[in-house]
């Protein structure tokens, strides 16, 4: 059976729900000071692609259905996927050492290719892209995967890591003796129909957008510079459209024969001890996974320098959803009209991992200290009422309320909202407070002088 493209849902006459969606999208984009924005929903037999404004708000560049914008974070998709192909193939097992397949973890011995695609390496994030700019992969694996580094044993927690990833598309470029971006083409986007774009491409073979900050003085926006290092580009450098990312997600459910159906369930399956706390509700093999209405939807969530990208699919029924926008106001944007589109469709979209009953504000003055992951920095200390406040490489403390389970909650000190924040853990043989999480990513406790 033929699957829907981008083409061919353009050329059909506009159905009443794609007219609302056109204009939602568009009012939306005005509202949060989003230059340009695309959406592709595709509902099993229909795929709709919507796009509003401009690629760059310098040139006047309009947006296109083919615009392709810098996905972040979502790349790792493509990532995930490219390894469970090449596993399928016979070149390695999920489960082998990666110290045996890259000589630059032989200080990992029991890390796996499976705690790479799943965050429970224990790697740190990495350094910033600044500072990996001029890194080659050996040298910037060398330094990162270290014993010392290590947050906790693979395997026993999860940490988002763009490290991790960066050791993923190592392995690619080994495996096949090609660069990952030559890998990646081959591999996936092509057979999917995507065609390539990448950060630092020079010259590339369709409309790229940039990313745009709002000055919140003056009201506008304004160009912002990407700037990925090209060691982290299996982690962060895949440019798409959101019909393209309406295709991986297609992939990813096994809608495809790109990526055969057994490979898809299996990137989808929640790996142990993959708890991501705020950031879902469970983690597969290169996909977070969230629920919705008794159903388990997968995807991803991105942000380069001034873009948001988000991807969601659902294996039960088929149907795909994915957002992309040239601005960081695009995330709010991204929610608002996820939340529209079961009025608008009837489909129900999950943006974040599903409320949790965290029980009464209790004190929790053992959690105050310092805790690290790699080189950032976060500070745990008692205001002058015992309430702890977090910083983050000394930037202003947020007030924290903990709950009896160690989760807690970041407050916003201008208006007093409550956002899930993340959770302390108890070391199991001691039952001290040893690590922190925040948003997916895990630090653990310094030793105190």
């Amino acid at each position: 059976m033929p699957y829907p493209t981008a083409a061919s849902a353009l050329d059909r006459p506009p159905s009443p729900a794609r007219r609302a969606l056109q204009s939602r999208l568009d009012t939306l984009a005005r509202e949060h000071r989003v230059p340009g924005a695309q959406l592709a929903v595709d509902t099993g037999t229909e795929l709709i692609s919507l796009h509003t404004g401009t690629a760059d708000a310098v040139t006047g560049a309009p947006f296109t259905a083919d615009t392709a914008v810098p996905l972040g974070s979502v790349t790792k998709v493509a990532t995930a996927a490219a390894v469970l192909l090449l596993a399928d193939d016979g070149e390695f097992d999920l489960d082998d050492a990666v110290a045996e397949l890259l000589s630059e973890l032989r200080a990992l011995p029991d890390l796996t290719v499976r705690h790479l695609l799943s965050h429970t390496s224990g790697l740190p994030t990495g350094p910033d892209s600044d500072s990996a700019a001029g890194a080659t992969a050996a040298r910037y694996l060398s330094a990162v995967c270290t014993a010392h580094n290590a947050l906790f044993p693979p395997g026993s927690g999860f940490s988002y890591s763009n490290a991790g990833y960066v050791a993923a598309g190592r392995l690619v470029s080994e495996v096949t003796g090609m660069t990952w971006h030559e890998a990646i083409r081959a591999l996936l986007l092509e057979p999917l129909g995507i065609t390539p774009a990448f950060l630092g491409d020079p010259a590339p073979a369709r409309p790229v957008a940039g990313g745009h900050a709002l000055n919140t003085a003056s009201g506008q926006v304004r160009p912002a510079r990407q700037n990925l290092a090209p060691v982290e580009a299996p982690a962060g450098a895949l440019l798409a459209s959101a019909a393209d990312l309406a295709a991986l997600g297609r992939a990813v459910i096994g809608r495809t024969r790109v990526l055969p159906a057994p490979l898809a369930a299996r990137m989808r399956q929640p790996e142990p001890a993959a708890d991501p706390g705020a950031l879902a509700d469970a983690w597969g093999l290169g996909l977070a996974l969230f629920q919705e209405d008794g159903r388990v939807w997968c995807g991803h969530d991105g942000n380069a320098q001034g873009t948001s990208c988000h991807l969601r699919a659902d294996a039960d029924s088929g149907v795909v959803v994915a957002f992309t926008g040239n601005a960081g106001g695009a995330t709010a944007l991204w929610r608002d009209l996820a939340a529209d589109l079961a009025d608008l469709t009837g489909v129900r979209v999950p943006t974040a991992a599903a409320p949790t009953r965290t029980g009464p504000a209790v004190p929790l003055p053992e959690c105050a200290g310092v805790y690290r992951n790699g080189g950032v920095e976060y500070a745990v200390k008692l205001d002058g009422d015992g309430m702890p406040t977090l910083s983050v490489d000394g930037d202003y403390p947020l007030p924290l309320v903990c709950h009896p389970d160690l989760t807690y909650d970041l407050v916003d000190p201008a208006t007093g909202r409550r956002e899930p924040g993340g959770r302390f853990h108890r070391d199991p043989a001691t039952g001290v407070i040893d690590r922190l999480q925040i948003s997916g990513r895990t630090a653990r406790r310094a030793p105190t002088a």
